[in-house]
This record gives structure tokens, sequence and C-alpha cells, in this order.
């Protein structure tokens, strides 16, 4: 079994890293349009909700061209604003799932939730009924020849991380969500460059699946994951690698 590991998810969405970082950059390009159309303008210092959405826009990585590019299409005011939502649904076996959506079109999300929970099974939930088996936490990936284990760990702690794993080839370090950019940054200045930056929804408990379970929630979580509306799916299943 792959054991009841918090990283069940991070595992199964990693390898998919290059569609993942094409669904960040996508997410926070998104981010940045509404910030500039809702949150005050082009500028960063008068616009707390543009420079939140820049902080993560560099802790991802995501080249200079494509931010100045949608702060400029955000100025535009043919540009459709965007709306944060997040569906909660049952998949198979009882296994909760969360699909963190961005769009300009509440009914179309609506419409494609309906047809996956038709095409792929699953039951869309009341609000509440499955995040509530759900931290959202800061999460940083490190490679393991960025540090040793114990100098990483002093570094991390010190700057306010909450936990500290090993997963591969990978350290695993989680932050409360207020956290992760100030712990990003010491650990920047103690030159241990970042893999990966995001915010998760960590499962508090896990629900086992057998193989026929296991391969029906995931061609769900596969079609949710495809839908250009959809940034994220997490779950809470536990099954066979």
């Amino acid at each position: 079994m792959a054991g009841h590991s918090k990283w069940a998810n991070i595992k199964h969405r990693k390898g998919k890293a290059d569609a993942k970082k094409g669904k960040i950059f996508s997410r926070i390009a998104k981010e940045i349009i509404s910030a500039v159309k809702v949150g005050g303008g082009p500028e960063a210092k008068s616009n707390p909700r543009l420079r939140l959405a820049l902080e993560k826009a560099r802790a991802a990585n995501v080249p200079n061209e494509i931010i100045e590019r949608n702060i400029k299409k955000a100025s535009n005011a043919d540009q459709a604003d965007y709306t944060e939502m997040m569906y909660e649904l049952y998949g198979h076996g009882g296994v909760g799932i969360i699909v963190e959506v961005m769009t300009d079109n509440k009914n179309r999300v609506a419409s494609e939730m309906r047809i996956a929970t038709n095409k792929r099974g699953g039951t869309i939930a009341t609000p509440g009924a499955v995040s509530f088996n759900f931290d959202r936490k800061g999460i940083l990936q490190i490679s393991k020849g960025q540090a040793s284990e114990e100098e990483l760990f002093l570094k991390a702690t010190e700057a306010g991380a909450e936990d500290f794993d090993r997963e591969d080839e990978m350290y695993l370090i989680t932050t409360d969500p207020t956290a992760l950019y100030s712990v990003k940054e010491a650990l920047n200045q103690a030159n241990i460059a970042c893999e990966e930056v995001s915010l998760e929804m960590i499962p508090k408990s896990f629900i086992e699946c057998n193989e026929e379970c296991a391969k029906a929630n995931l061609a769900l979580i596969e079609w949710l994951e495809a839908l250009d509306d959809v940034d994220a799916v997490y779950h809470n299943m536990n099954f066979s690698e």
C-alpha cells in the first residue's frame, strides 16, 4: 500500500509535472488579472492583492514576461474578471474530492461538474461536507542535494515551519499558509533553493480503496484535472501504487 501518507496527493500529481506547472501558471495569471481589476490597479505598492499574486508568481518561477503581459491584459475593459470556487465531491467508495476552480463563467463550471460525475461517477456534495477533512497548508519541496537534513530542518523550523518529512529524493516542509513565503525567503537567504512552492489541501484522514475503486476514482480525478477552469484536485484516497 501507499501508506497513510499526507503526500499522496502530491505524489499522484507529481507524475504530471509539466501539466501541473501549466495549471499553476494559468492560475496565477488569473489571480493577477483579478487583482488588477478588483484590487486597485496595476501598481503592486498600492494593491495588496496584486502584491500577493506577484509573490506567488515569483515563488512558482513564472517568467516576468507572463506577469507583465497579464497585468496589461487586466487593464483592458473587455477582459473578464475571475471568480474563485471550490467544488466538493464524493468519489467511489466514499472518497472525498476537492476541486479548486477559478473561472469567468460559473454556469460553464457547474455544467462541467455535472458532466464529469455523469461520465465518471461520484456525486457533488454540499459545501463543507468534504472540506472539513482537509487542512490548507503551505508546502515547500526541496531536492536532497540542496542541504543536509539537519541544516534544512534547523533553518526551516527557525523560520516558522510546522512539519518536516522525507519523500524519495525530496524534503517536504509544511507551513501555515501565512508563513509559506517567509519560510521560502529564509531558505533562499541560506542559499537553499526550493524546487516547488505551493498551497495544498492535505487530508486529515484517508479512505482505503481496492484496485477497482482506485481506478474509478483516478478516472474521475483525471477528467476533472483536464478541465480548463480547474486549477487543482485533491483527494483522501489511499491505494496501491
